[in-house]
């Protein structure tokens, strides 16, 4: 997939399509689900599935374990519509084609959007498994999807990232996770290129730098998310210590197993999100 200048002609395309398949269907709020956090889409109600290669502008998800789908529905009580697998940059990506369907979900009128994923813990106070409520971030990707004319022509290039990650929406995912004895903490992300793990000294940097977590996605999302004026929450699954953290070496497939293993809590908290905003 390339944009290749025409971004606003295939985000009409992509919209058009999308409304056909969706038949009257208003999501109200959009998930993306990261690594080991797709299953969360087979808890829908009524859904309606469209694989991101029916949608005009779409890229194919290559990553490990997502789906790659569109899956649009009830949960807690809200319309939702979700991504079962994000695209990134280390796919080949550009910074504007990760973006793309935040900016298509903005089109279709959602106002909230809750991006998820797996990240590294630099925080030493963190444990595998809790859960990260993002409280902001550091963009380290080297990217920014609002970059060139067709964003300026969307909504204005220049916009505030204060509270990027919404404060109202943050102190109600504490609630929530409170209410149902879900650990979380509540951190600043920093995220990259990737596809290689970071280096420890690199780690050791980015913890002068204040960053808790770490991973290779979410940024460019959020971006393209304020830029749209969407409120955004965003939640990691602290999946591994980063690497040389109490000797750790992170591997994909470490990831996948604590995203299997805390599952349920996962829906639990997501769905507990929605039904009380």
């Amino acid at each position: 997939m390339a944009l290749d200048g025409r971004l606003i002609e295939t985000l009409d395309a992509a919209q058009a399509v999308m409304e056909g398949r969706l038949g009257g269907f208003a999501p109200e709020v959009g998930l993306i689900l990261g690594s080991g956090l797709g299953p969360l889409a087979d808890r829908i109600e009524g859904p309606v599935f469209i694989p991101f290669g029916e949608v005009p502008g779409m890229g194919t998800s290559t990553a490990s374990g997502h789906v790659g789908r569109f899956v649009a529905g009830m949960l807690g009580g809200k319309r939702v519509l979700a991504m079962q697998g994000r695209l990134h940059g280390y796919e080949g990506y550009s910074a504007q084609e990760v973006a793309f369907p935040v900016w298509l979900m903005a089109r279709l009128g959602i106002g909230t959007l809750i991006t998820t994923n797996a990240a590294g813990a630099i925080n030493e106070s963190y444990r595998v498994g809790e859960f990260c409520i993002m409280a902001d971030q550091l963009n380290f990707t080297g990217r920014n999807p609002v970059t060139g004319t067709e964003p300026d022509a969307m909504a204005p290039r220049f916009f505030s990232m204060m509270d990027a990650y919404d404060p109202a929406l943050r102190a109600l995912a504490h609630r929530v996770a409170d209410a149902l004895s879900v650990p979380v903490q509540e951190g600043v992300y920093l995220g990259l290129l990737g596809p290689s793990f970071e280096t420890p000294a690199e780690i050791r940097m980015f913890r002068t730098w204040g960053a808790d977590t770490v991973a290779m996605s979410v940024c460019e999302e959020v971006i393209a998310a304020r830029h749209s004026g969407m409120r955004v929450l965003g939640i990691s699954l602290v999946s591994n210590m980063a690497c040389g953290v109490e000797g750790a070496s992170p591997s994909d497939e470490e990831v996948h197993e604590v995203g299997l293993a805390r599952q349920e809590d996962f829906c639990r908290l997501i769905a507990g999100i929605l039904e009380a905003e």
